[in-house]
C-alpha cells in the first residue's frame, strides 16, 4: 500500500505543468549499472552501455525510478523466456541519449501497446497486483521521460517488449 500511495504521490508531482526537477550532473551508464546492482537477488540483466555516453543535467532519482520500473518490468516477463533482458545506452548520431530496456517474453497484443504507458493500464485482466503491479509503472516511466523533454516508445520485439527512451540534447 505504501508503495501504490508513494507511485501515486509521484505521477502526480510529474504530471504537474510546475513539476520541480532536481538536475545534477549524471553518468547515465554508472547509474544503468548502480541500478541493476542494486536490484534483488542479483538477477542477469545484459548490459549494453557505449563507452563516452556524455553526462547529463538529469534528476538521478527519477531517473534511478525509471530504470528501476522498466527493469522491473522486463525481468517480471522474463521469468520463462530464453534470454535474460537486455538494457542498452547509447548517444544518438544527433546527440540524444537512448535508453532502451528489453525482455524476451512473450510480448503484448499490438492492440493494447498505445494503452501501457496510461495509468493503471495492464494488458493481462488475468493478473494480479503481487504478480504484475497496478499499473502505474510505465506511466511514472513516461511523465519521467516527458519531464526532461524526451519521449518513451513501446513495441513488441518478437519476441518481448522493447521500450525506448529518448532525452534530447541539451536535457537541461
Amino acid at each position: 500500500m505504501r508503495d501504490l500511495v508513494t507511485d501515486l504521490l509521484e505521477s502526480e508531482r510529474l504530471a504537474s505543468p510546475h513539476a520541480a526537477l532536481h538536475r545534477e550532473p549524471t553518468d547515465l551508464a554508472a547509474l544503468v549499472a548502480e541500478v541493476v546492482a542494486a536490484l534483488d537477488d542479483a538477477p542477469t540483466i545484459k548490459q549494453n552501455l557505449q563507452a563516452g555516453v556524455p553526462v547529463r543535467q538529469l534528476d538521478r532519482a527519477r531517473m534511478r525510478l525509471l530504470l528501476r520500473n522498466l527493469l522491473d518490468n522486463a525481468l517480471r516477463h522474463s521469468v520463462d523466456a530464453a534470454r535474460p533482458p537486455e538494457v542498452s545506452l547509447v548517444q544518438t548520431a544527433g546527440g540524444a541519449i537512448q535508453i532502451t530496456v528489453r525482455d524476451f517474453g512473450t510480448g503484448v497484443p499490438d492492440d493494447q501497446l498505445p494503452h501501457l504507458a496510461q495509468p493503471f493500464h495492464r494488458p493481462d485482466t488475468a493478473r494480479t497486483r503481487e504478480g504484475g503491479g497496478v499499473g502505474l509503472g510505465l506511466y511514472l516511466c513516461r511523465l519521467v521521460a516527458l519531464a526532461h523533454g524526451g519521449s518513451l516508445v513501446v513495441r513488441n520485439a518478437q519476441p518481448g517488449l522493447e521500450v525506448a527512451v529518448l532525452l534530447p540534447i541539451p536535457c537541461d
